[in-house]
């Protein structure tokens, strides 16, 4: 007769055995992503599902889990402790069960990309063809900043931020495209003024920032006078700005020829030497899902290569 075995790794299983683990996965997505409705969409649950399911969760936790602030949701404290461990249990589960790899035909994950405006500009609507295209049932969301905080490169289901070198990042970062400078100005002025004539005889409409962008710097150094006529802090309206209202501007060669479709702008080189601005990926260093990874890597490359 076969004796029963003592399994100290099982300490804690007839606890478990009372728990309903399939409340782990809406748990995640509802960590993830913030929100009871998008949580609902990305498990395909319902909207009242997903909420009679965070009642669940907070009986099992003991914890709110989420409360409200304002017009949102945040996360408690104990809640954002929970979200590394219950990734890794997942990422372990699906391995145990042998579930299959990342497939873009099928996925209807949320594919979450931030970036600022300017970025988006350059490379949003290729961005969003391509997946549309290639991952038909996924959801593309695009996340814009100012400036990037420390969350924006973990937090709300982020998997990769597109970023300029201007930002720091606590994060390694990959190489996606560079984009050189070019002066802007309005294509009524003068056909006979060279670029260095317009930077030194319009005024300039330049990015309110503490952080000037790198032209000024190598017109500083080489003793080129020129005077700001407009401040805005939003870097993608500067071209609008010049071509309704006048005035020269400096900015990157890709936002500049795509507004240029839209807008009466005139794009000179830039005169003096300085180095092209570059735009990184930085991945969010949770997103376990090699495959996917590269799958998005892909699309991401292909869509920021010179047309």
């Amino acid at each position: 007769m076969n004796q029963p075995r003592n399994h100290e790794g099982d300490l804690g299983l007839e606890r478990l055995g009372g728990v309903n683990l399939n409340l782990l996965v809406p748990l995640l997505a509802l960590l993830e992503e913030g929100s009871v409705t998008r949580a609902a969409a990305r498990v395909g649950m319902t909207q009242p599902a997903m909420s009679h399911a965070l009642g669940r969760m907070r009986r099992m936790i003991g914890d709110d889990l989420v409360v409200r602030q304002g017009s949102g949701l945040v996360l408690t404290p104990r809640a954002l402790e929970l979200i590394d461990p219950l990734r890794e249990v997942l990422r372990q589960t699906a391995r145990v069960v042998n579930f299959p790899g990342f497939d873009p035909a099928h996925d209807s994950r949320t594919i979450t990309v931030a970036m600022t405006t300017s970025t988006a500009f350059v490379v949003g609507a290729e961005l969003a063809r391509l997946i549309a295209e290639r991952a038909p049932n996924a959801t593309l969301r695009i996340r814009n900043f100012v400036a990037p905080q420390a969350a924006d490169f973990t937090d709300n289901g982020v998997d990769v931020v597109l970023l300029s070198e201007a930002f720091h990042s606590p994060y390694p970062r990959e190489r996606l495209y560079e984009n050189r400078w070019v002066v802007i100005a309005h294509r009524d002025s003068d056909p006979e003024a060279s670029a260095l004539d317009l930077l030194t005889s319009l005024p300039h409409v330049t990015y309110d920032s503490r952080h000037r962008v790198p032209p000024y710097a190598s017109m500083d150094a080489h003793g080129v006078d020129y005077r700001i006529g407009t401040l805005i802090s939003d870097h993608l309206l500067i071209p609008h700005l010049v071509a309704t209202a006048g005035g020269v501007a400096l900015h990157t060669y890709r936002v500049a020829v795509a507004m240029a479709e839209r807008a009466d702008l005139r794009i000179e080189e830039f005169p003096l030497p300085v180095a092209p601005l570059v735009v990184d990926m930085v991945w969010n260093p949770r997103l376990a899902d090699a495959e996917f990874k590269s799958w998005l890597r892909g699309i991401l490359v292909e869509v920021a290569a010179p047309s």
